[in-house]
């Protein structure tokens, strides 16, 4: 295989960051003018089919029943962070979707695939959670008055986050898993045609009309669908396959950052000094776990981040 060059590198991982980042802005504008059940589920599913058709296109073999089983088991956080964002901003929904790398070092050592952490990454992990707790437990104080309830999107969040990262455990353990690329196509497909189901379920497709969908909401779920799904995933497997993975794994601490930044100068969202330090906190947290753990194991990071966990 032959060296990439340095522009490909370097253009692969500003699509990574940028791309990946901006996509918690893009579901917020989505979901202003589409019920958001029904908007996550045709945007996965449509999504998912492009993956799919590509990877099979590069000659990944077909998935057998097994394979479809896997990604159904890993796609079940998908959706978490566009029914969060109904309550919380962008950016913090991408501080709380950091802290799936936690969850993921923590059950890694209970399920046996990694060794106890070491007294440094512990020391990563409590100070992640003492930044989610700085955020939740104010915001779990629910009042009259307050319309907004930003504690049931947090709730939601971690949730949804605590299913990706269990997910991701199995996907490392099942014999019966497909190529990254196959497989997030797998993921997303399954993932969509649960959430159109729940969307179903609970009345949204009553509640949709396509007269008052705004330009802004279209053109946010063109950008889902093909820049965030198919320009992502490429940069993302691209990079796995020509750096080192540690390199690869910033992405899960780049991506709040950016996000923040957008959801500020596009959707003016604000954040308290509290919020502030809180994903300051967590964020730090995150690197130094990732950052220890593949420079001691070099360990590939998860190949199914559903771009991501949301």
């Amino acid at each position: 295989m032959s060296r990439p060059s340095k522009l490909a590198i370097v253009s692969s991982f500003a699509a990574l960051y940028l791309v990946w980042g901006s996509t918690y802005l893009a579901i917020l504008f989505a979901i202003e003018t589409i019920p958001p059940l029904l908007m996550a589920g045709a945007r996965f599913l449509l999504a998912g089919v492009m993956l799919y058709s590509v990877a099979r296109w590069r000659g990944a073999p077909k998935a057998s029943h097994a394979h479809w089983l896997t990604a159904l088991i890993i796609g079940g956080g998908n959706g978490g962070v566009t029914l969060a964002e109904q309550y919380v901003p962008s950016g913090l929904a991408s501080v709380m979707v950091a802290t799936v790398p936690i969850y993921i070092a923590l059950l890694a050592w209970w399920s046996g695939i990694a060794p106890r952490p070491t007294p440094i990454v512990w020391l990563g992990l409590t100070g992640g959670l003492a930044g989610v707790a700085i955020l939740l437990v104010p915001a779990l104080r629910f009042s009259p008055n307050d319309t907004s309830h930003p504690g049931i999107g947090m709730i939601i969040l971690l949730f949804s986050s605590f299913i990706w990262s269990a997910g991701s455990i199995y996907s490392r353990k099942a014999r019966s898993a497909s190529p990254p690329l196959l497989l997030a196509g797998q993921q997303m497909i399954c993932g969509g045609a649960l959430l159109t189901l729940a969307g179903l379920l609970v009345g949204e497709h009553h509640r949709f009309d396509a007269a008052r969908i705004s330009p802004l909401s279209i053109g946010a779920f063109a950008y889902l669908v093909i820049i965030g799904a198919l320009v992502g995933y490429t940069a993302y497997i691209f990079l796995l396959r020509h750096c080192d993975p540690a390199k690869v794994a910033t992405y899960a601490y780049v991506n709040p950052i950016v996000a923040v930044l957008l959801g500020a100068l596009f959707a003016h969202e604000t954040h308290s000094a509290r919020s502030v330090f809180a994903a300051a906190l967590i964020i730090g947290s995150v690197a130094l776990v990732i950052t220890v753990q593949q420079t001691k194991t070099k360990l590939v990071p998860p190949e199914v981040a559903c771009a991501p966990a949301d």
